[in-house]
């Protein structure tokens, strides 16, 4: 592509152009130094760990013709481009785009943003439009799906030369309909510029991530940048209940809606029936059986109903649709063992999540077994949440085994020790700590009789720990049943 189209929508400051450059076939676009390649333009990028202006120099003698920055090298080389914008990831946002002939603009691309409840809302969406026979996309922590053909996930929101691919493939597939989960970090970081969305979802907003905002009002002031940016053609859905749905939509130039279970609003549900088999509701005055579970998942299912009739699909066939769609993988998910012992995987990492899959235990449990939650925290991540989830997890449970999440590059032991600061006096009886997750988990399968119930939270979906920047495999719904298998009663 040549750089006259390549630059089309991008704020600049100054350039430095070779003679006839305007007119220089751009093979490719990288960020990252080691994937130059002769032709290449190079985006240098500001991020929080590194600065990419210190791989100029590196990306030009790799054979880069372009440099886009936010300040100029000081080694400038006769035979390279310099285009200096004010900032490189928008920048790099909108190169990808146009990169890839916008491909955002040739289907109906919708984005679910909020503290909990992204991964299953975009996912059931993605089943729904599936099951109508559909073509559709997913963009998801768990995974990417062009129409049938699935992908690793590697962010909760891709980096924007991977997210312009994947929405290019779709289009080149036929799909009509791609849902994709919007992170904070993506706002931030500008992944998202230059995408039309057709839709906006809000879930919720609670304490997360603030490792990264610092504070509550910075974290949930990016996700309200995400409405304001919506197109006056967009729909904005907001959660209704939330304290911070109308917040988010208030600058929006977006059509507005709302659902909710406890207050007014154009989506309405209440919960009749909620046991561990499933969910039986009344959405907008008509009933309907569901096999997800609790009263966070009703909201998720609430917010699917509303995208999917915004999107024109007939309310009596979205119900239908609903009833048929599966729980997503790591979020509640249930299991009964040979042996009559509950077990719960669940991705609950914030101090919200957690407290909502232990109430809707709690709600649904008779009392006369044992709930023993199994659950850690994050190593690099928001230090704060720790007591709290240990507070959490202690108060509404009748045992608690702390263990490893992804210690990262933390000691596993100080994060406990962290955790376990929060736990109240009257709760420490209920309190074991075993570092390693596979022990934890044994422990507590080992020690379970029938009717007992295990949670275990924090990783979800995830197939490994991430332990001194290396990946293990490790699959907590396939641990916790085969240690289950062998401890049979």
């Amino acid at each position: 592509m040549i750089l006259e189209q390549l630059l089309k929508g991008i704020a600049i400051k100054a350039t430095l152009y070779v003679e006839g450059f305007e007119d220089k076939e751009i093979t490719s676009i990288c960020f990252d130094s080691r994937e130059v390649k002769p032709g290449c333009m190079f985006v240098a990028i500001v991020g929080t760990n590194s600065n990419g202006h210190i791989y100029i120099d590196e990306a030009s003698r790799k054979g880069a013709v372009a440099i886009v920055c936010e300040k100029l090298p000081q080694l400038l080389f006769p035979d390279i481009s310099y285009i200096v914008v004010p900032n490189s990831h928008k920048a790099l946002a909108l190169l990808a785009s146009n990169y890839y002939e916008n491909p955002s603009k040739e289907l109906t691309l919708v984005g679910v943003t909020g503290t909990n409840g992204k991964t299953t809302i975009a996912t059931l969406l993605y089943q729904l439009f599936k099951k109508r026979g559909e073509k559709a996309g997913l963009l998801s922590t768990v995974a990417v799906y062009v129409d049938e053909d699935r992908y690793e996930a590697t962010h909760t929101t891709p980096d924007p030369l991977q997210l312009n691919r994947y929405l290019r493939a779709m289009v080149a597939q036929g799909v009509q309909y791609c849902f994709m989960e919007v992170s904070s970090h993506g706002i931030d970081q500008g992944r998202t510029e230059g995408l039309l969305f057709a839709g906006g979802v809000f879930t919720n907003l609670t304490r997360d991530h603030l490792d990264y905002h610092e504070t509550f009002a910075a974290y949930r002031d990016v996700k309200k940048r995400f409405f304001d940016n919506l197109p006056a053609t967009a729909f904005a859905l907001v959660n209704n209940d939330d304290k911070n749905g109308a917040y988010m939509l208030q600058n929006t130039k977006a059509h507005k809606y709302t659902y909710a279970l406890k207050t007014a609003a154009d989506f309405k549900a209440y919960i009749i029936e909620n046991r561990f088999d499933g969910l039986l509701l009344r959405i907008n005055q008509q009933e309907v059986w569901t096999k997800l579970i609790g009263e966070f998942n009703a909201y998720n299912l609430l917010a699917v109903f509303g995208v999917a009739t915004l999107l024109g699909v007939d309310k009596i066939e979205a119900l239908t649709l609903l009833s048929s769609i599966s729980p997503v993988a790591g979020r509640f998910q249930y299991a009964v063992s040979a042996t009559g012992v509950v077990t719960i995987v669940d991705y609950a990492h914030t101090p919200d999540a957690l407290e909502n899959v232990l109430k809707t235990i709690n709600d649904i449990r008779t009392h006369n077994e044992t709930l023993t939650t199994v659950v850690g925290c994050g190593g690099n991540r928001d230090k704060g949440k720790r007591p709290i989830m240990a507070d959490i997890a202690t108060t509404l449970s009748d045992n608690v085994v702390l263990t490893s999440d992804n210690p990262r590059n933390e000691e596993p032991e100080a994060i406990l020790a962290e955790m376990e600061q929060g736990v109240q006096a009257q709760h420490f009886h209920k309190l074991q700590t075993i570092t390693d997750r596979r022990q934890a988990i044994q422990a507590v399968c080992k020690s379970a009789k029938k009717g007992d119930i295990i949670l275990i939270a924090g990783k979800g979906h995830e197939t490994y720990q991430e332990i001194k920047g290396i990946k293990h495999d490790f699959d907590d719904f396939k641990i916790v049943q085969e240690y289950l298998a062998l401890y049979k009663k």
